[in-house]
């Protein structure tokens, strides 16, 4: 049986089906913080009536709305213009748009640079939530532009570490392959002809009957590319369910080194520990 919409619903009702991304509960505080108007008054009551005809505004800031935690991150360097963080596993980048009331590194960013707006404010790159290490940062507009230019541009060395399924044929050598969406299930990525181009360069740092440790170098930076790639190789990485790798207490993926030119022109390499966890799984199988 259809069920109609009521000709007067409440205020926060209206505005939670109006807005993406939002839950009933967040409506109702966007209204009782003062953020919805009715016919350009602001109304405070979530349970007030919409009338037909009223035009409802809402002004809809995700990151000054929520609660969020305060979080602390290992800061590598630091000055002016930028910021080089150690990200922990487990981290969003960014919120993906919808409201979402956990921390992220830009909820971290925004409350060091008050100047900066927008819910992506000094995002340069993105890290997976389930990948770790060395991320840039920028402080202000002119920063970000340099830097990420850097990275449209190809003129960033990144350098990763991974666990993988299995002893490789080849100790060294280049991954080729298009990038694209998997239409059948469009939250992962898959090698096919027409993707984006993608290049992975890697290199075998140890091996053992069950898995590999490998140094890799993507010389592009599409959205899951080494999981993608070494998924096609058929070397998995370990803890990586998305794309068939054997279950782990987490993604044996980091991010290791960046190596890239700071706005003041200087050209820095940031380096971060390897986890102790890769060592001790590959020494212990």
């Amino acid at each position: 049986m259809l069920e109609l919409a009521p000709l007067n619903p409440r205020l926060d009702q209206y505005v939670a089906e109006q807005v993406t991304g939002i839950s009933r509960a967040t409506a109702a505080k966007l209204v009782t913080s003062g953020k919805v108007t009715v016919n350009d008054d602001t109304v405070l009551k979530p349970a007030y009536r919409v009338k037909f005809g009223e035009v409802v505004v809402v002004d809809f800031a995700p990151i000054e709305l929520a609660d969020i935690p305060t979080i602390d991150l290992p800061v590598l360097y630091e000055d002016d213009d930028c910021i080089v963080i150690n990200k922990p596993v487990g981290l969003l980048t960014h919120s993906k748009g919808a409201f979402n009331p956990e921390p992220t590194v830009a909820t971290w960013l925004a409350q060091r640079t008050p100047a900066m707006t927008g819910d992506r404010a000094g995002i340069v790159h993105r890290l997976d939530r389930a990948t770790g290490g060395v991320m840039i940062c920028a402080k202000n507009p002119d920063a970000l532009a340099w830097l990420q230019k850097q990275f449209s541009e190809r003129k960033v060395k990144k350098t990763y570490i991974a666990l993988v399924l299995g002893e490789l044929k080849n100790p060294e050598a280049i991954i080729d392959m298009p990038i694209e969406r998997n239409p059948k299930k469009p939250q992962t990525f898959r090698v096919g002809s027409n993707g984006k181009p993608a290049t992975t360069h890697y290199k075998v740092i140890k091996t053992n009957a069950t898995y590999s440790l490998l140094e890799l170098k993507p010389a592009t930076g599409r959205t899951h590319q080494l999981r993608v790639h070494l998924h096609q190789i058929e070397h998995p990485i370990v803890g990586d369910t998305f794309y068939a790798g054997p279950p782990a207490e987490r993604l044996f993926l980091h991010a290791l080194e960046l190596e890239i030119t700071l706005p003041n022109r200087e050209r820095k390499t940031f380096t971060t520990q390897l986890p102790e966890a890769f060592a001790k799984l590959i020494d212990e199988s």
